[in-house]
């Protein structure tokens, strides 16, 4: 008999202090594993579907190209995505391009910031970058 054995919970990279092994009291539960990280780049529109707990979904973007900019007195406008230029969240996300919440892009409207959230909601809404 085969067991699929989940990650556990708990850090059993040390050993006891007698030497031995540590075991996990209990595995994670399905609801509990991770999944990969979704990271949102700039490109020709892809999404994914992933099924979330209690049967709902989320769409995520893999790839965008245009975001939803706001242009002032309650209005938006669709702007083309040329790159991003800097990524509060983590160094490496600026030199490979990934875009999430917070990221500067620069659009042809100028420099913006992300305030949603691409990997998880399937959509870049941005406001006019301070500076």
């Amino acid at each position: 008999m085969t067991r699929l054995v989940r990650k556990s919970v708990e850090n059993l990279a040390t050993s006891k202090v007698t030497g031995g092994v540590r075991h996990p009291l209990r595995i994670r539960r399905k609801y509990e594993t991770d999944r990969y990280p979704n990271e949102a780049l700039a490109g020709a529109q892809v999404t994914v579907t992933r099924r979330t707990r209690g049967g709902n979904s989320k769409t995520a973007l893999k790839t965008v190209d245009f975001a939803n900019l706001v242009a002032g007195q309650g209005r938006t406008a669709k702007t083309r995505i040329i790159k991003v230029l800097e990524n509060p969240t983590n160094n490496d996300y600026k030199r490979r391009g990934v875009i999430t919440k917070g990221a500067i892009l620069e659009t042809e409207d100028g420099r913006c910031r992300v305030v949603s959230r691409p990997g998880q909601d399937g959509t870049v809404n941005a406001v006019p970058a301070d500076g």
